[in-house]
């Protein structure tokens, strides 16, 4: 049996869920259930047939990435958690969600238990991280669907928990830098862990940050509770097995590997402990059920950090332990609360009476989740914090300060977890009986419920019987032989943790029994501030920070933009000088051609700057830019020469529509404006050209030249290096481009559709034959009849030949493009532009078309692997379709600046009629 298929059907019920949603509607939750409990049995099977079973699949193999699982003791609690649990979380929102089609509910409920069921089995640290980071994710978009007030919790949870990505982050390149593998189990024993203490420690800080982040530890407690916007099923699901649960199962795995840094237990026990006890003061301060369920929650992850700081053989297994009866006994108590408010209409503690009588059933099963976690035997909970009382005796070793802070702050918060246990069920129970909506379509809820309620008690009577999958979670956490670890029993005979556990249950008991009196005590602000003001503090602080350093250069002065990488070009050209011998910046211009040429771009841009008019700075600009194209042809680069050419004609073109737009002639500018703009531009001038002498002074060609000219055409078929290095060698760099050129695009139309554009009064002409758009547009008419045609059989031609000649996708989508702007000057009149084109369509087409294709390339072990093809004796290839993709993209960009910039004035009063006028009348 495979770990790998089980990771796939995993993320195959992840696609296939709005499929299943359609089919199945309000009972998707069924159709869930069953499917997690059997990918459940699926794991055990495998655990039974093949213990700590390693597998794996190439992913990224340039830098030795790959998707490796390891079905280890570890791995295997936790995953049994997350499906187990999931699928009783999954029974309880059939009944819950009411939904006619949840599609988006279930599909990210069940792409976080494929992406924790992928977290807990990774053996690669790259894939842990990438499913940590889909938790964070998933937890997001959850909250954040849960209603119009749930977006600042979910975009603080947000802040948080990336935060602690970012974290993660680090301290796995650290790994993978110092150890030279990715490989997780390999890495976690590296002798760098005791070799070097620098990185041992830093590490460890590292991992306990992102830990903290994620399961709720102080200072980042506050986003648990805050997060309670989210529905019922969310919250139980997110505090028993996945969310706050990926951060202990991050702490437990480098439990052993992190303990060799002196900080580690010095700093799990002491922000633990704050936490444990934190959360349970907070708790009992609560009078709604679900945010005390949520500090409960932030104080017993307290407990669990507390603990594995302590490490040891012992500490492992009462942690292993206690995670599994908390997400039993948290599950049930979060099921509770939706039960209840779905059939009260309240979570409130002062207004729930007489559910004894009116909810018995509802009633039995939380008081016995709640007696678990409370740790009253026999139950699971019970066992699990005998365990915890005991190891924590063992943090003696990290120091005598450290142990008293452990087993005095386990036990005081052991104290205030009876109480707040015992304030969600004790007021509730007694009273007159409250009226309530019928228990219809609520069954699965509470059988949901009952089972993991349930659990709890028959586990702790019977708690041998998870020996098999407690022990080897331990050992596996503690880097210890499995049967070092003890056996698990409900009864250890008298002893001193049984002591202090009856004297933590009589001091608990006495609080509840002076409840009024602690809520009276309680019942006031601890704090100045609390821990959701901080974090929102810090939200709209990095906010405003961003807006004011962006208000240093909010100018409409293009020259202000301009002025930063004028500025860099100058100093990284003058820094080129240090560097290289002065004999080696000689131009080599000495062929007439080359004077000639040089004497045009110098004589444009003289002109370029000395024109008082925009058109004729266009003009200026224009031929300087010609000059430079057929400079490109004289020196050999083809496709170069042939991109500039349709770049400055395509320019041009826009450039004029934007100048319509704008006055005549620039503004004034004061003489010093003027002499600084000239130094500055004469400077980066001066420093360009250094710099491009000194980068193309060198004798020869360097060796990525040679690499690709000498092998190009038997890597990828394709003889013009050019487009074989866009396409093939550096295709997801191409890709990328792409996406920006598309998002540039995407931000053109949304701003020029959000905005009128600013309208100007053509001049008048008047007794000429200008004055008539007709007989005006007779020349380009005429010429387009030939050459449109013309263009766009050579746009195809370009792209075609591409791979092997000069051409490609954006060489002939810029002749394309250029064929619709003939097609716009030719026009009578420019309200052909108002029959919009789906450019966006055609662009995100584009981007779409070649991230395909370049996937395909992964079955050959690369992005956009050479894959020849022969229909019909034409000659093809996936570049080309790459290619392709290249071409709708740039077309797409080009032709929605046209329409966009183009169009007529918002009210320009033309006649109706012309804006039928289809783009091909202009050329017929």
């Amino acid at each position: 049996m495979s770990l790998i298929a089980l990771v796939a059907v995993a993320g195959a019920l992840v696609a296939l869920t709005p499929i299943i949603v359609r089919l199945a509607g309000t009972r998707t939750g069924w159709v869930m259930a069953v499917a997690l409990a059997g990918l459940t049995g699926w794991l055990v099977a495998v655990w039974a047939r093949t213990p700590n079973l390693e597998q794996s699949v190439p992913w990224i193999s340039a830098i030795d990435v790959s998707l490796r699982l390891r079905l280890d003791g570890l791995g295997l609690l936790f995953g049994v958690i997350v499906l187990g649990i999931g699928a009783l979380v999954m029974l309880y929102s059939a009944a819950y969600v009411t939904e006619k089609r949840p599609t988006s509910f279930y599909t990210l409920m069940i792409l976080f238990a494929a992406s924790m069921l992928v977290l807990v089995l990774a053996d690669d640290l790259v894939v842990m991280f990438v499913a940590w980071e889909f938790t964070t994710l998933c937890s997001y978009l959850l909250i954040l669907r849960s209603g119009p007030n749930a977006r600042p919790p979910a975009t603080r949870t947000l802040l948080v928990t990336a935060g602690g990505g970012l974290s993660l982050l680090a301290a796995v390149s650290l790994v993978i830098v110092t150890t030279g593998t990715t490989q997780l189990s390999v890495a976690l024993t590296d002798d760098a862990w005791t070799d070097q203490p620098a990185f041992a420690t830093a590490v460890a800080v590292l991992v306990a940050v992102a830990a903290f982040t994620k399961s709720a530890q102080f200072p980042f407690h506050a986003w648990l509770p805050d997060a309670m916007v989210a529905p019922a099923p969310v919250s139980a699901y997110l505090h028993a097995a996945a969310m706050v649960k990926a951060g202990i199962y991050l702490l437990l795995r480098f439990a052993d590997a992190a303990s060799h840094a002196d900080v580690w237990p010095v700093l799990l026990v002491t922000v633990g402990v704050i936490t444990t006890i934190m959360g349970g003061v907070f708790a009992l301060q609560r009078t709604d059920v679900k945010e005390l369920m949520a500090y409960s929650t932030v104080s017993q992850l307290g407990l669990l950090v507390a603990i594995i700081g302590v490490g040891g053989e012992y500490a492992m297994l009462a942690a292993c332990l206690h995670v599994a009866a908390h997400a039993l006994f948290k599950s049930a108590g979060f099921m509770y609360v939706g039960l209840v408010e779905r059939r009260s209409g309240t979570r409130d503690i002062r207004e729930l009476h007489g559910l004894g009588k009116a909810m018995p059933w509802t009633t039995a099963v939380v008081a016995a989740a709640m007696l678990s976690m409370a740790g009253i035997p026999p139950l699971l909970g019970f066992v699990s914090k005998e365990l915890v009382l005991s190891s924590s005796f063992d943090a003696v070793e990290a120091g005598v300060g450290i142990a008293l802070l452990a087993i005095v702050g386990i036990s005081l918060a052991a104290v205030f977890t009876v109480a707040y246990s015992a304030r969600v069920v004790v007021d509730s129970i007694g009273g007159e009986p409250m009226e309530l909506r019928p228990v219809r379509g609520t069954v699965s809820m509470a059988v949901a419920m009952g089972a993991s309620a349930a659990a709890g008690i028959v586990l702790g009577a019977g708690v041998p019987v998870i020996d098999a999958l407690i022990r080897p979670a331990a050992a596996a956490a503690g880097a210890v032989p499995e049967s070092e670890i003890n056996d698990l029993a409900l009864w250890h005979g008298v002893n001193v943790p049984l002591v202090i556990s009856l004297a933590i249950i009589a001091v608990g008991v006495v609080l509840v029994v002076q409840r009024r009196r602690l809520d009276r005590a309680l019942d006031r602000p601890l704090f100045p501030g609390t821990g959701v003001g901080a974090v929102e503090w810090l939200r709209t602080s990095v906010i405003t920070g961003g807006r004011r350093v962006g208000d240093l250069t909010r100018y409409d002065a293009p020259a202000a933009h301009l002025a930063v990488p004028i500025g860099l070009v100058a100093l990284v050209g003058l820094a080129s000088l240090a560097v290289v011998a002065p004999d080696s910046l000689r131009p080599d211009v000495d062929r007439p051609v080359d004077k000639a040429l040089l004497l045009v771009i110098i004589v444009g841009t003289i002109v370029a700057v000395a024109s008082a008019t925009r058109l004729g700075a266009v003009i200026a600009v224009g031929i300087t830019g010609f000059a430079v194209a057929l400079w490109y042809y004289v020196l050999g680069a083809a496709d170069v020469a042939l991109t500039q050419l349709l770049v400055e004609i395509l320019t041009v073109v826009i450039i004029v529509m934007v100048l319509r737009r704008l006055p005549r002639t620039f503004a004034a500018r004061r003489t010093g404006h003027r002499i600084a703009s000239g130094v500055a531009a004469i400077t980066a001038g001066v420093a360009a050209t250094i710099a491009t002498l000194v980068l193309t002074g060198a004798e020869g060609i360097t060796p990525a030249g040679e690499y690709y000219l000498r092998e190009a055409e038997n890597e990828t078929g394709g003889s013009n290096v050019v487009n074989t290095i866009l396409v093939d060698f550096r295709a997801l760099d191409t890709f990328g481009e792409l996406v920006v050129l598309a998002i540039a695009g995407l931000a053109m139309a949304a701003l020029l559709s959000a905005r009128g554009r600013v309208g100007s009064k053509p001049p008048e002409i008047k007794h000429t034959a200008l004055d008539d758009p007709v007989l005006n547009a007779v020349f380009l008419k005429t010429l387009a009849k030939v050459v449109v045609p013309l263009m766009v059989f050579g746009s195809a031609f370009a792209l075609y030949r591409g791979h092997d000649a000069p051409g490609g996708g954006f060489i002939s989508a810029l002749i394309g493009a250029a064929a619709v702007c003939l097609i716009y000057l030719a026009a009578p009149s420019d309200r052909w532009t108002q029959r919009r084109l789906p450019y966006l369509v055609i662009a995100g087409a584009g981007v779409l078309l070649s991230a395909a294709v370049g996937l395909i390339g992964f079955v050959e072990g690369s992005y956009l692997r050479p894959i020849d093809l022969d229909p019909f004796g034409i000659k093809l290839s996936s570049a080309l379709i790459f290619d392709l993709g290249v071409y709708l993209a740039v077309f797409g960009v080009i032709l929605a600046a046209v329409t966009l910039i183009g169009g007529p004035d918002d009210d320009d009063p033309a006649a109706e009629a012309d804006a039928q006028t289809d783009p091909e009348e202009a050329v017929r």
